[in-house]
Order: structure tokens, then C-alpha cells, then sequence
């Protein structure tokens, strides 16, 4: 697990004090995002964590079959995935459930897991990693029994 502070992603507080009158603009109350700087700096801290825990376990990245990553962003997966493998992962070893359920925060990996996990030979390694506003990162590697 790893927190970085970004100032990337915010609401301000939002709608968290609604018995007050709120003499902000209302574009001040919703939830901000800077996608492109979000991208920018959550891909490297991701690639970081997973290989790091990949060294912690004296494993290879070469050693995981799948990757089961947070689905909020297809190119954002895409490259977290190139760059912990060194080449492009084809589509069972880096599965995306965005285009039938779009973004669903950090179950989205967990959704992945879930209708991707059937084809993996026992003792295969996967690697499940979710991550988000904050930044917040937590993954675990998992082996099929």
C-alpha cells in the first residue's frame, strides 16, 4: 500500500456542509480532475509499486500471467502494463472490463479478477492493483492453487 498526496484530483469539500449557506460558485463544489497530469504521475508511482513488490517477492515480471489493473483508464493500463513487462500485454494478460462497465472506481479491479481469472494454470501469479485520487496504490499478488 503507498499514499502520495496530488492536488490532481479535488472537490474542495464538495457538498460536504449542506445545512450552510454557500456563497461559493458552484464549479468550486463538483470534483476536478487534471487528467492529463493524473496520468503523468500515476503511471510511474503504479510501475514503481508493482515492481517493487515483484522484488520483494524475488519474482520476475516476466513470472505473471495477468494483471488484473484498475479500470479507469484504458491507455493508463495499457502502459502501466508495457512498461512492467517491457512490451505491450496482449488482451488475457491485462483484461478491461471498461467497455461493459465503464469506470467503477477501485472495484473495477476487482470486477476484472472476478470474469478474468479462469484460464490460469496452477501455481500461475497474477497481480491485482487498484489505485486513485490521493494517490492511493495497493496491490497484492495472488497464485493460483
Amino acid at each position: 500500500l503507498e499514499t502520495k498526496f496530488s492536488n490532481s484530483i479535488r472537490n474542495d469539500f464538495g457538498f460536504l456542509n449542506p445545512c450552510e449557506v454557500d456563497a461559493r460558485d458552484p464549479f468550486e463544489l463538483v470534483f476536478r480532475q487534471r487528467g492529463q497530469q493524473v496520468f503523468k504521475e500515476v503511471v510511474p508511482l503504479v510501475v514503481r509499486h508493482i515492481e517493487e513488490q515483484l522484488g520483494a517477492l524475488s519474482l520476475e515480471a516476466a513470472a505473471i500471467r495477468r494483471f488484473w489493473l484498475h479500470q479507469a483508464n484504458l491507455k493508463m493500463n495499457q502502459l502501466i502494463a508495457k512498461q512492467v513487462l517491457g512490451r505491450l500485454p496482449d488482451e488475457t494478460e491485462a483484461p478491461v472490463i471498461l467497455d461493459r462497465y465503464a469506470n467503477t472506481s477501485s472495484a473495477g479491479s476487482v470486477i476484472a479478477f472476478h470474469l478474468h481469472r479462469d484460464g490460469l494454470a496452477a501455481g500461475d501469479l497474477g497481480v491485482l492493483c487498484s489505485f486513485g485520487a490521493g494517490y492511493s496504490i495497493g496491490s497484492l499478488v495472488v497464485r493460483k492453487r
